[in-house]
């Protein structure tokens, strides 16, 4: 098996390509600045123009990662930097593999859970309609998948992906940090749903996209046990060994985001989604409750 990365240089995209080298297939990351020392095959793109890079996609499983980090504030230049980061480079890929008499044999798509906006007490499934807003969040999201829409594919499956979990990563390494120095309250009132998601259960799951010829369209990538904002930072508190602490209020949370530029949306809103077609196709999660999860990637 060939796999192609774009996005590959990331954290996530080094995480899915050692999980494909390690059993075994060829990983070709598409990158705009080749990083020493890589273990992998890397190929010069510049992310919006197709170019000599486009043969590697000939009968290959492409994984599209390529997009810059949401984590910012949600003005309107912002937006559209978020936007282009995500566009450009799937148009990039579409157009490249419309070239090519053998089209990739698989396309995994990453998207988010996001484009669902703040879905309140609603249990969504792969089903349930995309939100309206907010842009950096839904608008973005919907650009995304709409730009990856009918790309020359044999299959194409578009992972809408919870909150990842990992080691050494912003989001974990955020929660964790402000239970550690006694901030580890609820967030706002606390009530706002959290998708959730371990790194090792993401990597099955790109796995099955690949491997799986019964995959296509959407599929939640998502714990099947969303927890509210309080029983999370109850989670975080419990297995850092930390007391009880004061709620964090919506106010100070966005005055807080102005000084770390980040959206407070992503503190204060949440979706409650169920990954309902893995479920029912059967697939076993390593890790589908928070705390155990929590101490796995904690201890």
């Amino acid at each position: 098996m060939k796999v192609v990365l774009a996005g590959g240089s990331g954290a996530l995209g080094r995480r899915i390509a050692a999980s494909f080298a390690g059993d075994g297939a060829e990983v070709v990351v598409l990158t705009r600045t080749a990083r020493p020392g890589s273990p992998y095959r890397q190929v010069q793109w510049d992310g919006v123009r197709v170019g000599s890079w486009a043969g590697e996609l000939a009968g290959a499983v492409l994984v599209n990662l390529a997009g810059e980090l949401v984590d910012r504030r949600p003005t309107a230049a912002n937006i559209a930097l978020l936007t282009r980061s995500r566009v450009e480079p799937t148009l990039a890929l579409k157009h490249a593999a419309a070239t090519l008499d053998t089209p990739p044999a698989v396309w995994v798509q990453a998207s988010t859970l996001a484009i669902y906006g703040d879905g309140g007490d609603t249990v969504l499934t792969e089903a349930s309609p995309p939100a309206d807003g907010p842009a950096q969040m839904a608008g973005v999201a919907r650009a995304w998948e709409e730009a990856a829409a009918g790309a020359p594919a044999d299959r194409q499956v578009v992972l809408r992906t919870g909150v990842v979990l990992d080691r050494d990563t912003p989001a974990l390494d955020r929660l964790a940090g402000l239970t550690r120095w006694g901030l580890g309250g609820r967030i706002g009132a606390g009530r706002q749903w959290i998708s959730w998601l371990h790194i090792d259960d993401l990597l099955t799951i790109v796995r099955r996209a690949a491997d799986d010829p019964a995959m296509s369209g959407v599929l939640h990538a998502t714990s099947p046990s969303p927890v509210r904002n309080a029983d999370l930072m109850a989670a975080l508190r419990r297995v850092l060994r930390r007391p009880p602490s004061p709620p964090t209020p919506e106010a100070l949370v966005r005055i807080g985001a102005v000084l770390l530029r980040t959206d407070p949306a992503l503190a204060l809103t949440g979706r409650r989604a169920v990954p309902a077609r893995l479920s029912g196709a059967g697939f076993e999660f390593a890790h589908p409750e928070l705390v155990p999860a929590l101490r796995d990637l904690l201890r």
